[in-house]
């Protein structure tokens, strides 16, 4: 992850990408799939809202943080609700994730777009690939040009940027434009990414050799 202190902000309490009830866009998805229940992976999952809301909808969970604060709150909230046994928990920076999968759902609000670096969100694009079972799907929300000029919330990144990292990697499914937090008076713009495993490698643009 980005040189960052993410354990600080949990002991400040300035936490404003955690939320406390699921993103509308990942209960839409997952309640309009037909899909079987099974692994779902959640990176970067905060306090543990969206593993909590998966588990108690039948997926075995993994969530993986880089801020012990954050999972030890997570897993105070997981034995609240009883769902200890359907729910891991896994300190690790996501780059060195070494988590036997595969994972039917791969799930993150707002981690892709905290990389600045372009090789970094092909990195990270590539490591989800690599969790994902043939037949998964990666889910992200990530912070969207769109919009009105703003200095502060989630990092902005264009829907080229977001194909450039992801294409070499996955298949993109779906990408359109959505809002953070629907219920929120000010919505920060994001994007939504749907993407699986390729049944080939993304094609290069051939030339024309009729020159129509």
């Amino acid at each position: 992850m980005p040189e960052h202190d993410w354990d600080e902000h949990y002991r400040q309490g300035h936490m404003p990408w955690d939320i406390d009830t699921p993103d509308q866009e990942l209960v839409d998805f997952v309640c309009g799939s037909r899909r079987a229940r099974g692994r779902a992976l959640d990176i970067c999952w905060g306090t543990g809202t969206h593993a909590l809301w998966l588990a108690a909808r039948g997926f075995h969970v993994v969530g993986v943080d880089i801020s012990p604060r954050a999972i030890g709150r997570a897993r105070a909230r997981v034995a609240e609700a009883h769902l200890t046994g359907t729910i891991r928990f896994v300190v690790a920076d996501f780059f060195a994730f070494a988590e036997a999968g595969p994972f039917d759902l791969v799930f993150d609000r707002g981690v892709f777009h905290v990389f600045d670096a372009i090789d970094d969100r092909a990195r990270f694009a590539a490591q989800v690939a690599r969790c994902l079972a043939p037949s998964g799907q990666w889910l992200s929300l990530i912070g969207s040009t769109e919009g009105p000029p703003r200095h502060e919330g989630p990092p902005r990144r264009s829907a080229r940027d977001v194909t450039i990292a992801v294409e070499p990697a996955l298949e993109i499914v779906e990408l359109r434009s959505t809002v953070f937090d629907r219920d929120q008076p000010v919505q920060p713009r994001a994007w939504l990414c749907v993407a699986r495993h390729r049944d080939v490698p993304a094609q290069p643009s051939a030339p024309d050799r009729q020159g129509l």
